[in-house]
């Protein structure tokens, strides 16, 4: 069975790639299952494909599996696209969820509050050929958190067609409709063709 592993330290993440892609024949390992665990990339692109495929092409050098990394952002319309490829050290502290959302909800002030948050991953195969898939889900800011649920700004978006934000929806709801979830289903599509194109190989 083929391998493909991911650049994640995220558990949860990692879980949730090994349950949507679970019908297919592909062994889902993190990067310290295959001895990687201490790489770590800067992430200093100016996208948030640069750095999906910044920490894919690192990672690739060190094994001759499949490999697969991603980068999310939120990207807010009146402010010109921030706090986008800097979300999680918007407020100056990198992963500060508190001083982010705080930072976040003073520039806002007076302004428009659409949104969109975005992921971007980054799947290179075994002979080096690279795909990236994009998924967006786009909505709106509160004014004050709402809900105990998710990271990041989760307690600020709400998605569109919905009344309650990331942080206030269940596990399943919010996996269902969210960015990475769209950009994950466009990695099983490509999964699905380059096992399928091998598994013609081998009947031929």
């Amino acid at each position: 069975m083929r391998k493909l592993v991911l650049s994640t330290s995220n558990k949860n993440k990692v879980n949730e790639i090994r349950e949507i892609l679970k019908d297919l024949p592909v062994e889902i390992l993190s990067k310290e299952e295959i001895g990687l665990g201490r790489l770590e990339v800067v992430e200093d692109g100016d996208t948030l494909e640069s750095n999906s495929l910044k920490k894919a092409r690192a990672l690739k050098e060190l094994t001759p599996y499949m490999v697969m990394a991603d980068d999310s952002g939120l990207f807010v319309d009146a402010l010109n696209g921030e706090p986008g490829i800097y979300s999680s050290r918007y407020g100056g502290d990198d992963g500060n969820d508190k001083l982010n959302n705080e930072t976040l909800l003073r520039n806002l002030k007076d302004k428009d509050r659409t949104a969109a948050f975005r992921s971007v991953i980054a799947l290179i195969d075994e002979n080096g050929n690279e795909y990236v898939m994009q998924g967006i889900c786009r909505g709106s800011l509160l004014e004050e958190e709402k809900g105990s649920g998710g990271f990041g700004y989760d307690p600020l978006f709400v998605p569109e067609g919905y009344h309650e934000s990331f942080a206030e929806m269940s596990y399943e709801v919010k996996n269902s409709i969210s960015h990475r979830r769209r950009a994950i289903d466009g990695l099983r599509e490509v999964l699905a063709g380059l096992l399928g194109e091998e598994n013609e190989n081998t009947s031929r």
